[in-house]
Parts: C-alpha cells; sequence; structure tokens
C-alpha cells in the first residue's frame, strides 16, 4: 500500500518495541518518517534500518518528557520538511507499583512521558496542521487506561487521561479536519514486556494463556492499526479509543 507517500510523520517512542514498529509501518507505505526517541542510538538504527529497507527517514534523538523539546521537535519538523501530516504520539514509561510503593519521581515522570508531552507536541503541531487544511494523531493508550490492572496506578492513571486528552482534542479541532484516535493495546510481545515478565518469574506462553485469541498482540499489528486510523481509509474515525487485545480481559 502506498497511503502515505509525499506525508510526513513524526513517531514518538520509535526506538522502542511498538515505536519501531510504527515507523516502519509507514515507511512501507510510503511515508517519510521522523522517528524520535530520548536514545538518540536506538533511533538512528530505526532510522537506518529503514533506509536499508528502501524506505524515507530521519532520526532526532529528544527528551519530550520535556515541554521545551517537544517544541523544539515539532519546531525542527516543520522548518526542515515545511509539513506534519501525521503525529504518532507512542512515547511512553511503566513505573509499577500501587500508591504507597510508588515515589514521588514515578508519579510525575510517568505523567511527564505519557500524557504532558502529547499536550506540548500537539499544541506545537496542531497549529501547522490547521493551516494545512487537516492532519491526523494517533496516541497510544491502554487497555489499562480503560479497565485497570492492579499495582500499576501511575502508569493506568496516565493511559487514562491519554483517554480523556483524545477525545477532548478531537471534539475541539475535527472542524478543522484534524482527526485524532487512540489505540488501546493489552499484552504486546515487546522489549518491555518481556522485561516485566522476567521479573514476575511468568514466561510468554504464560501470557498467551490468558488471550482467548490464544497468545498475545505483536507490534506489527498495533503498527497496521496505527497505520490505518492515521489514513484516508479512516476518514471518519475521530475520537475513538480501539482495543487491540484479541479478546482478553485485563491481566
Amino acid at each position: 500500500m502506498t497511503r502515505f507517500v509525499n506525508k510526513v510523520v513524526i513517531v514518538t517512542g520509535a526506538g522502542g518495541g511498538i515505536g519501531s514498529a510504527i515507523s516502519r509501518r509507514f515507511a512501507e507505505e510510503g511515508a517519510f518518517v521522523v522517528v524520535t526517541d530520548v536514545n538518540g542510538e536506538a533511533a538512528s538504527e530505526v532510522s537506518s534500518d529503514i533506509a536499508r529497507s528502501g524506505g524515507s527517514a530521519a532520526a532526532i534523538a529528544a527528551d519530550i518528557s520535556k515541554g521545551a523539546d517537544c517544541h523544539d521537535l515539532i519546531g525542527q519538523v516543520h522548518g526542515r520538511w515545511r509539513r506534519i501530516d501525521v503525529l504518532v504520539n507512542n512515547a511512553g514509561i511503566n513505573r509499577r507499583g500501587n500508591l504507597l510503593a510508588l515515589s514521588d519521581d514515578d508519579w510525575h515522570t510517568t505523567f511527564a512521558v505519557n500524557l504532558h508531552s502529547m499536550f506540548h507536541l500537539c499544541r506545537a503541531a496542531i497549529p501547522h496542521m490547521i493551516e494545512a487544511g487537516g492532519g491526523a494523531i494517533v496516541n497510544t493508550a491502554s487497555q489499562w487506561g480503560l479497565h485497570p490492572a492492579p499495582n500499576h496506578i501511575a502508569y493506568n492513571t496516565s493511559k487514562a487521561a491519554v483517554a480523556a486528552f483524545t477525545q477532548n482534542l478531537a471534539r475541539d479541532y475535527a472542524p478543522q479536519k484534524i482527526r485524532v484516535n487512540a489505540v488501546c493495546p493489552g499484552e504486546i510481545h515487546t522489549p518491555m514486556l518481556e522485561a516485566g515478565v522476567k521479573r514476575s518469574g511468568r514466561t510468554i506462553a504464560d501470557l498467551d494463556r490468558l488471550v482467548p485469541f490464544g497468545r498475545i498482540g505483536k507490534p506489527e499489528e498495533v503498527a497496521a492499526l496505527v497505520a490505518f486510523l492515521a489514513s484516508d481509509e479512516a476518514a471518519f474515525m475521530c475520537g475513538s479509543l480501539v482495543e487491540i487485545t484479541g479478546a482478553q480481559a485485563v491481566a
């Protein structure tokens, strides 16, 4: 498919499992992808991999937990490529624990990365999208933001806020033809998930057995959904929170 030829797409958290898959999917469909991550080396690896596969990308290191970095990122992209067609707010962290187990830093950093970054990035990008006549924003929320799992209060609450932010933004800017939607993944097989499984003493097979579909999800499956939501095929989808869970209840 070539749904994103001549489009400029920004993907945050693009050095991770889901973010790298999203970046590759957009590049495969013809987009120029701005691969951004706080880990500049990881972003460069993804960008180079896209180039080796015949796609177009550039890596920009940015700490989006800082508002100034968010505005600088959008300014760099629009200044160099003169357009921003799609913004994928994918970056996220998961500080585990119940309320009494969390530090102040756990709470504030979770919200800085998972929610406040979206506020700053969208506030910087939306004026360019309005000027261009429209655009698409896809946020990564979580199944746990809709149906909280135990002992993840910071993550769950931040992702619930992402869901609310998505729907508010959609209703405010739909008249300007800016479509805002969110994906809400369940368990997806990423390096972050593998690390959590290892700490818990469980295995991927244990997680697979909890999913009615028979297995946990793949990053490429989330990437396909993100690309659909950003494409013209989803032209009437705005303010949607789309779960991708294999029919799994909360783990």
